[in-house]
């Protein structure tokens, strides 16, 4: 397996995109919001995960971070991934969802090519790991993690979005906590 794009090192930090498969917005609802932020917060007190920056968007995460204290940080999204996957499915199955037949059975066929046997593949493979290489490199990705909901009109303002750590920057209530990096 290539590692071209793969988060392999424990003393760096990475750009990362993480997406469900068909890009699908899953990410539609509160509940699976939480989902995905309370993993976050697990990854970051549990497996060594640090969050310089974040967006949750509708079938996508952009992170800016780096595994810490000997945890590497492939490691952890392989975790996250897997065990968000299983949570976006239990509450798909379990909670109000107009979409539910649909979306499971998409999960259900995005595996059928698949050597290992699973039931539903709810995220696409790999996550598009880019090494930060400057100080450039990190303003223009959190510009652009930050700048995601605006670009998609979903407000005016990054802060307005709540899932997104632009929030965090702004000096604002948030749902995450991150690395706040000096920025100038």
């Amino acid at each position: 397996m290539s590692t071209k794009y793969k988060a392999t090192t424990t003393d760096e930090a990475y750009f990362i995109t993480i997406t469900t498969v068909g890009w699908i917005d899953v990410f539609t609802r509160l509940n699976q919001k939480y989902v995905i932020t309370n993993a976050l917060k697990h990854c970051q007190e549990k497996k060594g995960l640090e969050i310089y920056a974040y967006c949750l968007m509708s079938s996508h995460l952009h992170l800016l971070c780096k595994g810490t204290d000997g945890f590497i940080l492939s490691d952890i999204l392989r975790d996250f991934k897997k065990f968000t996957s299983k949570q976006i499915v239990k509450t798909i199955q379990e909670e109000p969802e107009s979409r539910r037949e649909w979306m499971l059975d998409y999960f259900q066929k995005s595996c059928e090519h698949l050597k290992k046997d699973q039931k539903y593949k709810v995220w696409q493979g790999g996550y598009h790991a880019e090494i930060v290489q400057s100080n450039w490199f990190i303003k223009q990705k959190i510009n652009y993690i930050h700048n995601n909901p605006v670009k998609e009109k979903i407000v005016t303002l990054p802060e307005d979005y709540y899932f997104s750590s632009a929030r965090n920057y702004a000096g604002l209530d948030y749902e995450l906590e991150v690395i706040l990096l000096d920025l100038f």
